[in-house]
């Protein structure tokens, strides 16, 4: 690799580094930060471009918005952007959470962060607002595709799946395209696809194992990694208590960067850093392998008028979703005037003004704490 292609990878680390380090806010957060980053204010990929990855990465297991971060980070510095995105975006929450896990087990409770979110989430919220603005004129390319956006919103809203929602946004159109006419050009086909005592070799190789098996197939929200760790690590092992995975997954939402990370403070409780280790390599493992067979196919997508319908679909749904976490999270967190305008201040520097994220999330958690601090 050249001095440039050097350059490149590099410049992936810091930016997905700097991204895990400030994304609040869950998937839907994660990916339009991203979107402000790479799309807006560096240009590396177009929003047609952002949009495919983002809708491709929703039909594999694991957690999209990694995903999505390694798979642009594969578009800019091929492999070794790949592994430098993924990393990078992953380590400072696995960090925390690490540090967050020790205090847990050391003195029986963990830093109050509670109040950061108070001021950080309302803006995060402005951060999607903003960007779904700016991919509907990519996405939505005619009235059909809007009335396709909005029903897929109000079926994610009504508690319909996720993935169904992917599948019947891809299917309807291609129904419509079918209905309209074949294309004339052939249609290509598609592959599927701290502790004193430290865990024994048996137990850290379970616990590995265990992880990757969850890793390679889970589909859906936090609330599903909820039920399969439940299953695994409260009822079939026995190795933590209900109240310990609800602290997990609790840590796993308050801190920056991916939710899987809730994997690492399981892995520290159960066997120490060794544990937080394996845990969050074997939870992250399969992201990893999956993106790197999507890279094969995703350049394809848009080859043929067939596969390029079910693509603008698929975007179409994955627009609609992202939608409607956003409705929800703004549901839970602009809660009285202050968070309201935390919002709308946010959204009005976003559009007049090409401050980096970071600033908004560093104005947040200063709201925030004040907040805590004064009530």
């Amino acid at each position: 690799m050249g001095p440039d292609g050097d350059r490149s990878w590099r410049e992936v680390a810091w930016i997905f580094l700097k991204l895990g380090l400030i994304a609040f806010g869950g998937p839907a957060a994660h990916t339009a930060m991203m979107r402000e980053e790479l799309v807006r204010r560096r240009g590396w990929v177009s929003d047609e471009r952002f949009v495919d990855l983002m809708s491709a990465t929703n039909l594999i297991p694991g957690p999209n918005s990694t995903e999505l971060a390694i798979h642009l980070g594969y578009d800019r510095a091929r492999w070794r952007g790949l592994l430098a995105a993924g990393i990078c975006f992953i380590l400072p929450a696995a960090l925390i959470v690490t540090g967050l896990a020790w205090a847990y087990v050391t003195y029986e409770t963990t830093p109050a962060v509670e109040g950061l979110l108070y001021g950080i989430v309302p803006a995060v919220i402005a951060i999607i607002v903003h960007a779904l603005a700016g991919l509907l004129h990519t996405v939505i390319k005619s009235v059909w595709f809007a009335l396709l956006a909005l029903a897929a919103l109000a079926a994610y809203l009504l508690g319909v799946n996720e993935l169904v929602v992917l599948a019947a946004g891809a299917l309807i159109a291609g129904g419509v395209k079918l209905i309209r006419g074949r294309p004339r050009g052939s249609a290509h086909g598609i592959a599927a696809v701290p502790l004193m005592v430290l865990g024994s070799p048996d137990q850290l190789t379970q616990l590995f194992l265990t992880m990757l098996k969850i890793g390679s197939v889970l589909y859906g929200s936090g609330y599903v990694l909820l039920a399969f760790l439940r299953g695994d690590f409260v009822d079939r092992l026995g190795w933590i208590t209900s109240q310990q995975l609800v602290d997990a997954v609790s840590i796993g939402q308050v801190t920056p960067g991916p939710v899987f990370t809730t994997a690492t403070f399981i892995g520290y409780v159960v066997a120490g850093l060794p544990g937080a280790f394996l845990a969050t390599v074997a939870i992250f493992l399969p992201s990893f392998v999956f993106v790197g067979l999507l890279t094969k196919i995703t350049d394809r997508l848009r080859s043929s008028a067939w596969t390029s319908t079910l693509l603008n679909g698929l975007n179409a749904a994955a627009l609609a979703l992202m939608a409607g976490v956003t409705v929800q999270l703004a549901q839970t967190a602009i809660v009285d005037p202050l968070t309201l305008a935390i919002t709308l201040a946010t959204m009005t520097l976003l559009w007049t003004t090409r401050l980096n994220n970071a600033w908004y999330i560093a104005a947040g958690a200063a709201i925030g704490l004040l907040h805590t601090v004064l009530r």
